[in-house]
């Protein structure tokens, strides 16, 4: 006989709250296993937080369990842990109350070899590596302004919407989404199968098939993100006739489909900006080419008319070109006349002398014969006169010809020359959008690395800079006076100190003599009084 959950039947049982129950479960666990050693694998590591704390998980085959290292264990520790990493780990496990969670509290961490994930992704790595899939001769250029974005991601996650609004705000295109699950069973051929079915598409279809394809998850867990890294992903990746950006995870996150695609991108939103460039800009840039291009042709058309009048200033006219020819006529047409006279006057006079002993009939026939030759003679010299006349008005057209026909022949050659400089134009227009793009990629791939290799980095993993007074760094104790002004920079600023006491060699002192020498130090410095504590 069942006895109702509600009865009024008297307890012996105390009532106690959650507060009370959760400490009590903190004690217990905390007591039962204050000191362990667990060999796991490092996963969802990210580095130490802005706080100094580090936040991970140790995880096997078949469990997982949370950890943490505080600040003061952390900055102890003889080894940076990393993604992926087998490990061995001391500490004690303790509970969190607010959420009913426990974790181990890591003191000491020994490296144990590579976890099993990471040797798996390794080897899968060098096996595709070794078919080519990863070489750098298979990747492809992104098209400068694509007219369709093809987006691989899950529909509800806010990925696709970052993907969008960069998209939006920077060039608005048309986007294409396949939905897919991007974690858990299946993931992978779902992505593999989105893949292909964007290639598949026909360029004149109803949906148009992408220019430009992006394969894009949030961040997350090597666990979370290893669908990316498997085979059927990379292949397709790698296959793929569409130009790929892969945008998996965060910056520091690396899956196989990264080394696959013919672009990485460190986030989703990175993937958007890579894909489309700015309309703004573009709109500036023509803008500023259309006027320069307007200038230039303005000054070379006014240049090309200010050298046509030149030119035509420096021709002759039609009248200067005539005049010595008609003046040379002219001459020849009057000497012609007195030179006919002249020479008659003389035969005549040797006629004259030759007829004084000739008979009339003699006379007779000599003059008939002296006529006839002078007839013929005059004949002769007026069919010259034609001939020479004939001449110089046949010159005289073809210059006149050929100066009627220079305009013409002036403005086939400025016809010409604007042509030229039309595909002149084209052809710097090309090439200026080329060098932008390699310039481009090249600043950014240097921003890229001054970032990595910033000193500021250091700083905030909890280091400082110690400076003297002209502000260089100060990296020996024996460089440093008693006295001396120091700066001292940390990740957030500056602040200004005095060395109280100068180098000293440094001594072997046990890690058990340590605190008392701390003490010493401490108490001989509050004997001086209020002064600027020493920063050694």
């Amino acid at each position: 006989m069942s006895r109702s959950l509600f009865s009024d039947q008297p307890t012996n049982l105390a009532e106690i709250s959650v507060s009370e129950l959760s400490g009590s479960i903190k004690r217990t666990v905390e007591t039962a296993f204050d000191h362990v050693r667990v060999r796991g694998e490092i996963s969802g590591y990210r580095g130490p937080h802005s706080s100094g704390h580090a936040y991970f998980a140790l995880k096997d085959d078949k469990a997982r369990i949370d950890a943490v290292i505080w600040k003061g264990s952390f900055t102890k520790l003889k080894f940076r842990p990393e993604e992926g990493m087998e490990v061995i780990a001391t500490g004690k496990v303790t509970t969190f109350p607010g959420s009913s969670k426990y974790q181990i509290v890591i003191e000491t961490l020994e490296p144990a070899g590579a976890g099993a994930l990471m040797a798996l992704l390794e080897e899968r790595k060098r096996k595709l590596g070794a078919e080519g899939l990863f070489d750098p001769a298979r990747k492809r250029r992104l098209p400068f302004m694509p007219k369709v974005i093809g987006v691989v991601t899950s529909p509800t996650g806010a990925v696709i919407r970052d993907i969008l609004h960069r998209i939006t705000d920077r060039f608005p295109v048309h986007v294409v989404v396949w939905p897919v699950k991007v974690q858990g069973e299946g993931s992978g051929d779902e992505v593999a199968n989105a893949i292909r079915g964007f290639n598949a598409l026909d360029p004149l279809g109803a949906v148009r098939r992408p220019d430009v394809l992006i394969v894009a998850r949030g961040g997350g867990s090597l666990e979370d993100l290893w669908s990316f890294n498997d085979e059927v992903v990379v292949r397709a990746a790698a296959d793929s006739e569409i130009p790929l950006i892969s945008a998996v995870g965060h910056e520091t996150d690396w899956t196989l489909i990264d080394y696959a695609a013919d672009v990485r991108a460190p986030t989703p939103t990175g993937a958007a900006e890579m894909a489309v460039p700015v309309k703004a800009d573009l709109d500036a840039q023509i803008s500023n080419l259309a006027a320069r291009l307007r200038g230039s042709s303005s000054r070379q058309m006014d240049s090309r008319r200010q050298n046509l009048r030149a030119l035509v200033r420096a021709l002759p006219s039609l009248d200067q070109l005539l005049a010595l020819p008609r003046r040379r006529f002219d001459e020849a047409s009057a000497g012609l006349g007195r030179g006919l006279e002249r020479t008659t006057l003389a035969k005549r006079r040797i006629m004259e002398r030759a007829t004084a002993g000739l008979r009339l009939e003699l006379l007779s026939g000599r003059i008939a014969d002296g006529r006839r030759r002078i007839a013929e003679q005059v004949l002769r010299k007026d069919r010259c006169l034609e001939r020479h006349l004939l001449r110089e008005r046949s010159r005289l057209a073809k210059a006149e010809v050929s100066l009627l026909s220079l305009p013409q022949r002036l403005s086939g050659q400025i016809e010409r020359d604007r042509l030229k400089l039309q595909s002149l134009v084209r052809h710097a227009d090309t090439a200026l959008v080329h060098a932008l793009s390699r310039r481009t990629a090249a600043v950014l791939a240097h921003d890229r690395m001054l970032q990595s290799l910033s000193y500021k980095n250091v700083l905030k993993r909890g280091y400082a800079v110690i400076r003297g007074e002209d502000d260089r760094p100060l990296t020996r104790a024996a460089n440093i006076a008693a006295g001396q002004m120091l700066s001292v920079e940390f990740a957030d600023g500056r602040i200004s100190a005095s060395a109280v006491e100068g180098s000293e060699p440094p001594t072997s002192t046990s890690l058990s003599e340590a605190p008392v020498a701390r003490k010493r130090v401490a108490k001989s410095a509050s004997a001086k009084g209020p002064e600027q504590g020493s920063l050694f």
